[in-house]
């Protein structure tokens, strides 16, 4: 794996770092400890600029090449998930309900890695916006990123991000051009009828059964009014009613996650959830409120960015490692703001067995730490060499 010389001689440090902030978590846009831990290393290596309090917590960091030309934009998330860890690892969370289950400290590490690299050596022209972005899980943080200017005010020209991926070949990349991964919608369903005694139901407005009939009714829009060559997830991912075998609650609430990547389909489903759900509750004679969430849109990679990202990817991985034509995710990802602002690409990086993400027995693979910093590093120094 040729992992640039100067990077894996950082693989130690790299380490340390990653396993610290494993150590640390944070949620959300409450990423200042991370944000500080990262700004001191930012400030060891001799980063040009560091700009701090961006989306409460983000942080954009610049680094000067030689001589004058665009500016490259390279983003890392930082925020973690409220889970229990179970690796039992010496470097676990150090905060009972919170870690880093989806890898966010690994791509923290990856772009200081890089940092320090492009520090030292300086062998490119113009200059690199380093994205530190807090809230991806939870928040949108690119986007707010986004709304906050930092594409304007930094003048970044592109913008390139990578997620871990673990169980895909290790060291590996995978993208595609066009949509990447999917928009995401949220619903809310709040059901509300006529509680009482489960011996007579006869005297109850029963909101158990309306809500059965309402998920199981909310299926049909995938088997009914989607073109089977469309993309579409509609999962009802919690129901909450009841309290005792034999009570009719006065009601009772669901949610669902709903995953598209046309605009249409999108339109469509959010048409369909709110007539199914209210014919229902029009048929079962229950109240309903429906708060229905337009979430991140789809990552939809910009093609010629692509094909240049795949390019550097195989010279980290060599030609057998990269999968440009990758299948599409259902997953989401707020990259998507940076996206829609600036051209750019999103690429998974293979990490090697172990648990999935979002699980609470995950772990980054330090080993893949060296190989994500030597791509950003040869990205920037292939998209801006010296002249």
């Amino acid at each position: 794996m040729p992992v640039l010389n100067r990077i894996a001689d950082y693989s130690a440090e790299m380490t340390a770092w990653r396993r610290h902030l494993h150590r640390h978590p944070e949620l959300a846009f409450d990423c200042h400890s991370t944000a500080a831990f990262i700004a001191d290393r930012l400030r060891d290596f001799g980063v040009d600029e560091i700009h701090e309090g961006i989306a409460t917590s983000g942080l954009v960091a610049i680094i000067k090449g030689q001589g004058p030309g665009p500016t490259i934009g390279l983003r890392a998330d930082m925020d973690a998930l409220p889970i229990a860890e179970i690796t039992g690892a010496d470097h676990s969370s150090a905060v009972p309900g919170r870690m880093h289950a989806c890898g966010h400290d690994g791509h923290v590490t990856m772009l200081l890695g890089a940092a320090k690299y492009l520090c030292e050596t300086r062998r490119f022209s113009g200059r690199v916006a380093l994205l530190f972005q807090p809230a991806e899980e939870d928040g949108g943080g690119g986007q707010i990123m986004v709304q906050e200017g930092v594409m304007d005010r930094f003048d970044v020209a592109q913008v390139y991000g990578i997620h871990n991926a673990p169980n895909l070949p290790f060291g590996t990349f995978l993208t595609t051009p066009g949509p990447y991964m999917a928009a995401v919608d949220t619903a809310f369903v709040y059901v509300t009828g006529r509680g009482g005694h489960g011996a007579t139901p006869h005297e109850t407005v029963d909101p158990v059964v309306a809500i059965v009939g309402m998920v199981s009714a909310l299926q049909t829009i995938i088997s009914r009014n989607l073109h089977t060559l469309d993309d579409l997830v509609l999962s009802v991912t919690q129901i909450h009613t009841g309290s005792a075998s034999n009570i009719i609650p006065e009601g009772g609430w669901f949610c669902a996650t709903i995953r598209t990547f046309s605009p249409a389909v999108r339109e469509m489903v959010q048409r369909r959830f709110f007539e199914i759900v209210e014919g229902h509750a029009a048929a079962y004679g229950v109240e309903v409120r429906i708060d229905y969430d337009i979430g991140y849109p789809p990552t939809v990679n910009h093609p010629a960015q692509t094909e240049f990202a795949a390019e550097v990817a195989r010279e980290i991985a060599g030609a057998d490692g990269v999968d440009d034509r990758a299948d599409r995710e259902m997953g989401s990802e707020d990259f998507a703001y940076m996206l829609e602002a600036r051209p750019g690409a999103y690429l998974f990086l293979g990490t090697g067995p172990g648990a999935g993400l979002h699980h609470p027995a995950f772990d980054f693979n330090d080993e893949a730490a060296p190989i994500g910093a030597s791509f950003f590093a040869r990205l920037v120094e292939r998209a801006q060499p010296l002249t």
